[in-house]
């Protein structure tokens, strides 16, 4: 049964009509740079990544939890842009996917779903406020595990099936430095490496 805090049951009623809901395996690239929006994901249940690629290396920008959605696709959906953006599903994820046509009439129509958005745009734009600070100002190992504690925060998961190669490529540096610094950490008492996981202690 799709429920989404603070919507009327009207405009409920219409994103039932309209929108496709469905489940998308874990790992599964939903949504690309380049490429022109159709729809706009709203995670149900799961967990959604959003992240910048340039040449081989990643940078993680925010999670997309339950009741959330993607921002960046709904500005670029609206004005007809191309994405900037890649979304991967981080685990298997029941999202519906609400046609653009329909949430530009939405944006107009219903005053409740202009408030979803807004708030949307609040917390995104802390996040990657949050992610440029860190970048700016935090040392790796720092960096490494704050990121390491939102992962098993987003996902309940400890310890995490995570490669030192995935944790570089979404920190937008190299797997020697991940390796280096996760070393450290474990010496610290802060992490446990278990074979191709990692405990946050």
């Amino acid at each position: 049964m799709v429920h989404i805090p603070g919507i009327s049951a009207e405009l409920l009623s219409e994103i039932k009509d309209r929108a496709i809901e469905k489940t998308v395996p874990e790992n599964t690239v939903i949504l690309k740079e380049g490429q022109y929006i159709k729809v706009i994901p709203l995670v149900l249940e799961g967990l959604l990544k959003v992240y910048t690629q340039y040449q081989e290396k990643e940078l993680l920008l925010y999670y997309i939890q339950p009741n959330e959605s993607c921002v960046m696709s709904f500005s670029s959906g609206l004005k007809n842009e191309p994405s900037k953006i890649f979304a991967m599903t981080e685990e298997e994820t029941h999202m519906l996917l609400l046609p653009v046509d329909d949430v530009m009439r939405w944006t107009k129509n219903f005053p409740d779903f202009n408030s979803l958005f807004f708030s949307q745009f609040n917390l995104r734009y802390s996040d990657l406020l949050e992610t440029i600070n860190q970048l700016l100002f935090d040392k790796m190992d720092k960096r490494l595990l704050d990121y390491l504690q939102q992962k098993v925060k987003m996902t309940q998961k400890n310890p995490l099936k995570i490669s030192h190669r995935q944790i570089a490529a979404e920190l937008g540096t190299a797997r020697e430095v991940i390796s280096r610094v996760m070393k450290k950490l474990e010496t610290d008492g802060r992490v446990r490496q278990i074979g191709n996981s990692v405990e946050v202690i």
